[in-house]
């Protein structure tokens, strides 16, 4: 069952008296629980595609849509409401506050949300991603991996539907990277979450079901689908 999908995505940018689509006309759609990977050269859009389809930027033209609505008719407020509760967010760099402990930081989006934690839920998360002997240090006490990982606990807090990730293991080293990558995939699959990642790194992108390339705004390869450049 498809979970969201873009119908003609495009966004355009002025440069000088040039016009730039870092998004050009993508249509597709994801299904419930897959690991779809987005790949392609630097500049190729893949990254400004994730924001488009999480919301986090608006396309020129298109739309998304997500349980049958289209993100366009959403508010601001209600767009911040979706994203809070049913998207989560993990990014090349950690975005953790720095004055909050590893837990603290976790509950974060449940307490913007006035939610009462769900305790069992959140202890199960946390020995998945072995962060237990973390929680009580801030994150200048944490290695990258292991703020990577309260970055994760943190984004699946709420229990969302799909985790975006946007180069989630760029500033790891190799071992650490492949370790965050694999709780990745772990945690999706464990809790049924579509998980949709922005990579250069081809060694990550293989670990996806599904593979898309990206090159000047436009798909030229889904290995769900085949090679999509004259319909894209």
């Amino acid at each position: 069952m498809d979970i969201i999908e873009c119908h003609a995505l495009t966004k355009e940018y002025l440069s000088g008296e040039n016009t730039i689509k870092a998004v050009d006309h993508i249509s597709l759609s994801f299904e419930q629980g897959e690991f779809c990977a987005i790949t392609g050269p630097s500049g190729s859009g893949k990254s400004t595609f994730l924001h488009l389809l999480s919301s986090l930027e608006n396309p020129t033209s298109g739309h998304v849509i997500y349980g049958g609505r289209q993100l366009s008719s959403y508010s601001d407020n209600q767009l911040s409401i979706l994203r809070r509760r049913r998207f989560g967010f993990v990014f090349q760099a950690y975005n953790l506050v720095q004055e909050l402990t590893g837990y603290e930081n976790i509950l974060l989006p449940v307490m913007l949300d006035h939610k009462t934690p769900d305790e069992k839920y959140l202890k199960m998360l946390i020995e998945m991603l072995g962060i237990e002997n973390r929680l009580e240090h801030l994150p200048s006490a944490l290695s990258g991996g292991q703020q990577q990982r309260i970055a994760i606990a943190r984004a699946l807090a709420n229990r969302p539907s799909i985790l975006f990730a946007d180069e989630p293991t760029g500033n790891l080293d190799g071992k650490s990277g492949r370790e965050v990558l694999s709780l990745l995939k772990y945690v999706s699959k464990q809790l049924g979450v579509t998980l949709i990642l922005v990579t250069h790194d081809l060694h990550v992108a293989e670990q996806a079901e599904r593979i898309l390339t990206l090159e000047d705004g436009r798909i030229v390869t889904d290995t769900k689908n085949g090679v999509m450049d004259d319909e894209a």
